[in-house]
């Protein structure tokens, strides 16, 4: 494991404030393996990434980068790269097998051994309830789309809460719940790969609801507990804007903000959903399925919102050959580039967006502390004759993309923290090991870890940083 660390590179310290933080990413599906070990259960990406043609060369997570079995070596990684923050979820089915009933003890101790091993390690566990893992008797009893999977979620995480609030400080309820509902739902892209719209709209109802229901749970817990606790949610939002100034691409980019960003932001951050959007949703016949008092609940208060950003879009209402894309009344948008350079997805590189959305989310939504949660580009990285891993692309992107959080700090924001994604190259989802990004590289076939020179230079930007805070 190559753990070398060089020099940094020369230049101004970044000028963000004493006290902002600095992680990693990593998500359990993605990175861990030992898919039937210590009492796991299959998760609905078992499923997905075990039906043919679904994933990327029919890759799936059964092994990834086997971090069950390697994470005391992972911790010392994370450790070398001066972050003080590591941000992982826990695996549902490792820890409660089904998705209901009592926990699994051998799955409960891997969390806390990694929860002892970083703090050990002076690094801060930063715990994901949910990064799209579910239980795979959940989904045969409906899955999101069906509400009573809210209660099982909020029952689940009162109960890792339990096992692991006396050593964690921060939880995240969802990451990225419009991935959940859309792409896993309503356009079949991810796990469970349903194409189903109104089970979608379902879906982001029981995935906010399931939300509220447990950070309600938690939130009381704490009572009890003689350490502070910061609860929280992490959303992925790209800012839509029009191609053109006509009125049919401003109204497309509406319907785009509302159904990826506002749909979500409204009932947490304001307590109901956004009236055009849930108009938007009827005229495809989908509906909210919302009950008394679940708006209270939904947004119960937050002390952290997670953001993560990687790419903004242009909308246009007319499809490539010139037609409009809602023609059959479905209301859709199509995104289309800007001409600027791109990642590995296709995302087209656009930092100073990134800038406007946290501007935006500080006016629009006052008073809920950002951390960026996510930030980070795939792009492919090829070996050096030298062994090194020469990756100056990803670092661009990631200067770049520092820089213009720093630029929304000095203009106002409450951006508190920024966490790479990711740690280690993984199981890219249904790009399967395709893409990758990771600022370690990983070898799949001997999981051999490689910093890449953006992990150099990381490290090198921090060190910096922390030398002039501290005077």
């Amino acid at each position: 494991m190559d753990t070398t660390l060089t020099q940094p590179s020369s230049g101004t310290a970044l000028s963000l404030p004493a006290g902002f933080r600095w992680g990693v990413a990593t998500a359990a599906y993605q990175i861990e393996g030992a898919a039937a070990e210590d009492g796991r259960t299959p998760s609905i990406w078992d499923t997905y990434s075990h039906t043919p043609g679904q994933v990327h060369g029919d890759d799936n997570g059964d092994v990834a980068c086997d971090h069950y079995h390697r994470m005391p070596d992972d911790v010392a990684l994370i450790k070398g790269l001066g972050v003080d923050t590591y941000r992982f979820s826990i695996s549902w089915p490792r820890v409660q097998p089904g998705g209901s009933g009592r926990l699994n003890p051998k799955g409960v101790d891997f969390y806390s051994r990694l929860v002892d091993e970083l703090l050990a390690n002076d690094v801060d566990p930063w715990v994901t309830l949910y990064h799209w893992d579910l239980p795979q008797e959940l989904e045969d009893a409906g899955g999101w789309p069906a509400r009573d999977t809210a209660h099982r979620f909020a029952d689940y995480a009162a109960l890792m809460f339990d096992q692991l609030s006396d050593r964690v400080t921060n939880w995240t309820t969802l990451n990225e719940p419009w991935c959940s509902a859309m792409l896993g739902y309503a356009y079949g892209h991810q796990a469970p790969g349903h194409r189903d719209f109104p089970a979608g709209i379902r879906a982001v109802h029981h995935l906010l609801l399931g939300h509220g229901l447990a950070t309600q749970r938690m939130r009381e817990a704490a009572t009890g507990l003689d350490r502070p606790v910061h609860l929280g949610i992490t959303l992925n939002l790209g800012p839509a804007h029009p191609a053109t100034d006509t009125d049919e691409d401003r109204e497309a980019a509406r319907r785009a903000d509302g159904l990826n960003n506002r749909l979500y932001l409204d009932p947490l951050l304001k307590g109901a959903y956004p009236a055009d959007v849930m108009d938007d949703v009827a005229l495809r016949q989908a509906e909210l399925p919302v009950q008394e008092g679940d708006l209270e609940i939904i947004s119960t208060p937050i002390d952290v919102l997670g953001v993560n950003y990687y790419t903004g879009w242009l909308i246009s209402h007319l499809d490539e050959d010139g037609s409009s894309v809602d023609s059959d009344g479905a209301l859709v948008a199509r995104s289309v580039g800007r001409g600027r350079p791109a990642t590995a997805m296709g995302w087209e590189i656009v930092p100073e967006v990134f800038t406007e959305l946290l501007l935006r989310l500080s006016r629009e939504y006052p008073g809920v502390p950002l951390f960026i949660t996510e930030n980070g580009a795939a792009f492919d990285d090829v070996v050096a004759a030298d062994g090194s891993v020469p990756d100056p692309e990803r670092q661009a992107y990631l200067e770049s993309h520092i820089h213009a959080v720093q630029d929304a700090v000095v203009r106002g924001a409450d951006v508190r923290g920024y966490f790479v994604w990711s740690l280690l190259d993984n199981f890219e989802w249904s790009y399967g090991y395709d893409k990758r990004f990771g600022i370690v590289r990983v070898d799949y076939k001997t999981q051999e870890r490689t910093l890449k020179d953006s992990a150099h230079w990381l490290r090198g930007q921090i060190r910096v940083w922390r030398e002039s805070v501290a005077g």
